[in-house]
């Protein structure tokens, strides 16, 4: 999962806006999702949760 969270978290400094944020990630085959938490990103295929931010 460290694999994942640094993706995320790099993709997030690359971003201009959190809508771009959000593309870039489906890309790679994630969805980022805002919950009051934070961020919840899951897979694409499966819609499994694999980390909270």
């Amino acid at each position: 999962m460290e694999d994942v969270r640094n993706l995320v978290l790099r993709e997030k400094q690359q971003s201009v806006s959190h809508r771009e944020w959000k593309h870039r990630l489906v890309g790679y085959g994630y969805r980022l999702e805002e919950t009051d938490g934070g961020y919840v990103v899951s897979a694409m295929r499966g819609g499994e949760a694999l980390l909270t931010l």
